[in-house]
């Protein structure tokens, strides 16, 4: 009896040691390693400013948001995208879950305040921050058909606009420079064309449905050649 409580008590702690382990390596508490999810806000960013590599700032309900964890589960337990994000992101994890030990008490006000700062209303959202770790390049949301691949090209998407996706692509097209600036400039003057309609807040009616039909279709013909870069 003695050997076989000995033998159920060490299966008991090696259990507890994996479970550990995958915990840590899914989600570091200090410190920061590109590809790798970390609640380390301040060292992501530095991480990210030294290897000039935008951040995800995922603002989830880790222990309760149905969608946060289907895109856990769907698109960042992956193995294709933990082989993409291994060479072109910081991952920070800003968490607002119902078990409150699961996010160290110093960084509580933090996530708090980088909430406001960025004006997130739900979970999860997907802040992509600059290499310089304050400039918004854009957001992006849970769906249940995304996978790996969707939001990799909604993440690059995204990125390629940023300064240092701009700058990076110029470097390897020097050639392509003004019409990759001007695909640019292009899916930002049809966005601003819609966002100038709305705000003169249009009747809901079936021509007003059709002009905004067109305006959507116009933003992504433009967006379209930009992805062709």
């Amino acid at each position: 009896m003695k050997t076989f409580t000995t033998a159920i008590a060490g299966i008991i702690t090696l259990a507890l040691m994996t479970l550990t382990t995958q915990a840590a390596d899914k989600i570091q508490l200090d410190g920061a390693k590109v590809g790798h999810w970390t609640m380390d806000y301040d060292a992501a960013v530095k991480l990210a400013a030294k290897e000039k590599l935008p951040l995800i700032l995922n603002f989830t309900g880790s222990d309760w948001c149905g969608w946060c964890k289907i895109m856990d589960k769907n698109v960042f337990a992956k193995p294709e995208w933990k082989k993409f994000a291994a060479k072109n992101a910081v991952l920070v994890t800003i968490d607002f879950p119902q078990d409150k030990s699961i996010v160290p008490k110093k960084y509580v006000a933090r996530n708090d305040k980088l909430k406001g700062e960025f004006g997130v209303q739900g979970y999860p959202s997907y802040v992509i921050l600059d290499s310089d770790g304050k400039t918004k390049i854009g957001q992006l949301g849970a769906g249940k058909d995304k996978t790996p691949e969707s939001f990799i090209a909604e993440f690059e998407g995204l990125v390629k606009t940023s300064s240092a996706g701009i700058a990076a692509f110029i470097k390897k097209n020097p050639s392509k420079a003004r019409a990759f600036k001007k695909a640019i400039a292009d899916v930002e003057a049809e966005k601003k064309k819609l966002m100038d309609w709305i705000a003169t807040k249009p009747e809901r009616n079936d021509a007003n449905n059709k002009k905004f039909e067109t305006f959507q279709k116009d933003i992504k013909a433009a967006a379209d050649k930009l992805a062709a870069f």
